[in-house]
């Protein structure tokens, strides 16, 4: 299953985040970043960390880029191992990686007090940011500017189906009395993120679940079809308009503020405050959209990562 029909768990497993989130590359390997830059004033050498699916690739290369532009010499490293990606970067071994704050926060909050049932997350992203530099801070670690995208769960129907009912918000759909079908992965029937979340929150009354995997095809050609009204996607999955799907606004934040967002090792980034300048300028310009197009330009048109990292940064004038 997905990282975010997870986030209620206490703990996260990397390989299944590897499994679901589709992506390339795994393993353990080092690689230099394609070109070098001296254009910065910064100097030294940095390694920044991916966790081997699509996005993370992507966010890890973008980071990499804009520290060579800050004059750093940067490799990536890809860690198949939640355990040593964790233990690396508190030991400094690598100094940035991308992370989800409202499921790190939790993860954090696990690892330090033993808590299986985190609360550090929350859908307020303040409140999530506050717990998680709590926890952070125990494990010589900080983070650098949130992202305004976010990576969350989300649910679609067809644009025909939310202009008949006039459905633009999953409030809409509560208010509206309609019973729906749910395409989604069973564990879907005792997550809070999903359907308990959904009649709790919304009062939306859903009939059955249809078990499929979290935005995957087979889900979304269920709605399309009319086999179900609706289906557990992802807020950044770019191919809902081309199969005449629509998400629904989560207006009440049921969702937990999964922005995307840099770790930073401590003493790497007070050895190296350059770091912070050269990364948290992305913060402010990468979308929700942003990140969904990219993720998409990788996984639908099979363009490589670094192309794609490198042209979206020169397109926001960050390169």
């Amino acid at each position: 299953m997905q990282r975010r029909l997870l986030t209620a768990l206490p703990a996260i497993s990397l390989a299944a985040v590897l499994a679901a989130c589709g992506g390339s590359s795994s393993g353990g390997g080092t690689t230099p970043t394609p070109g070098s830059s001296s254009g910065g004033g910064a100097s030294g050498s940095l390694t920044v960390g991916a966790a081997g699916f699509t996005e993370s690739n992507l966010l890890a290369q973008m980071y990499a880029d804009l520290l060579e532009k800050a004059g750093f010499t940067v490799n990536i490293k890809t860690v198949s191992s939640q355990e040593i990606f964790q233990s690396s970067l508190e030991k400094g071994t690598i100094a940035v990686v991308p992370e989800y704050a409202a499921t790190y926060a939790n993860s954090l909050e696990t690892e330090v007090t033993g808590n299986q049932s985190p609360t550090a997350a929350s859908p307020d992203l303040q409140t999530t940011l506050t717990n998680l530099e709590k926890y952070a801070t125990q494990k010589g670690l900080t983070h650098l500017d949130p992202a305004n995208a976010v990576d969350q769960n989300a649910f679609a129907v067809t644009t025909a189906y939310a202009t008949q009912h006039h459905l633009t918000t999953l409030s809409d759909l509560g208010a509206s009395g309609l019973s729906v079908k749910l395409a989604a992965p069973a564990e879907c029937a005792t997550r809070p993120f999903c359907k308990p979340g959904l009649q709790t929150t919304y009062k939306i009354k859903i009939s059955s679940i249809l078990p499929l995997a979290f935005d995957s095809l087979p889900a979304k050609q269920a709605v399309k079809s009319g086999k179900v009204q609706m289906a557990l996607v992802a807020t950044t999955d770019a191919t809902l308009s081309s199969l005449g799907l629509v998400l629904l606004t989560d207006d009440k934040h049921l969702q937990n503020a999964d922005n995307l967002i840099p770790i930073v090792n401590k003493a790497d980034l007070a050895k190296h405050p350059e770091i912070a300048t050269a990364i948290n300028p992305l913060a402010s310009v990468l979308t929700t959209a942003d990140l969904g197009t990219l993720d998409n330009q990788v996984d639908g048109q099979r363009q490589t990562v670094a192309d794609v990292a490198t042209a979206y940064l020169t397109s926001k004038g960050l390169l």
